[in-house]
């Protein structure tokens, strides 16, 4: 009897312990309003890196540390991405980039989804949405958003490193203009 009474306080510890885990992280969004950041960006085997700003609800503008200036920047509404030598302009809502950037979609997924505890190091939540198959990733200590993975409808693979996070920086909102095409 006494190790039933054990099993079930160690077991209700576990689900409370996660529980509260989850909580934390919802109110660390809820009072996150921009990130700053380096990354590290594998797309399909091709790795890329540089520095980003994110502000809610779904702005970002990525510098990649690469000789062709590339840059990535999403007003909300139209994402583009443009190097010295190509101009891209698509909808936001026909990327996965549109599931990650709108914090209160992101809030409501975690509220209805279980969480996965990744060697006590990072909180995981699958989701899928559209066509696309999203893993969102959180630091297990600070709460704080350290990458994503996503699917798209083309099967392509993209994984997505935050390092030096900051949240609530003072960002200048020109920023987030859509660059003009050359």
């Amino acid at each position: 009897m006494i190790n039933k009474l054990i099993f079930l306080f160690l077991l209700f510890s576990i689900v409370e312990a996660s529980a509260n885990v989850k909580e934390k992280i919802i109110q660390n969004l809820k009072s996150t309003n921009n990130l700053t950041f380096n990354f590290e960006q594998n797309v399909n085997g091709k790795t890329e890196n540089g520095h980003c700003a994110l502000s809610y609800p779904q702005k970002i503008f990525c510098k990649y540390n690469l000789k062709n200036n590339k840059i990535l920047v999403s007003n909300g509404k139209s994402i583009v991405i443009k190097t010295n030598s190509s101009y891209y302009l698509y909808p936001l809502e026909r990327t996965p980039l549109n599931l990650i950037l709108n914090k209160k979609f992101l809030i409501n997924k975690i509220e209805n989804l279980n969480e996965r505890i990744l060697d006590n190091k990072f909180v995981n939540f699958k989701f899928f949405e559209e066509d696309f198959e999203v893993n969102i990733f959180f630091d297990y200590n600070t709460l704080d958003l350290i990458g994503w993975q996503t699917t798209d409808i083309y099967q392509n693979l993209s994984i997505t490193f935050l390092n030096s996070v900051e949240k609530n920086q003072k960002l200048n909102s020109d920023l987030f203009d859509l660059p003009q095409q050359n």
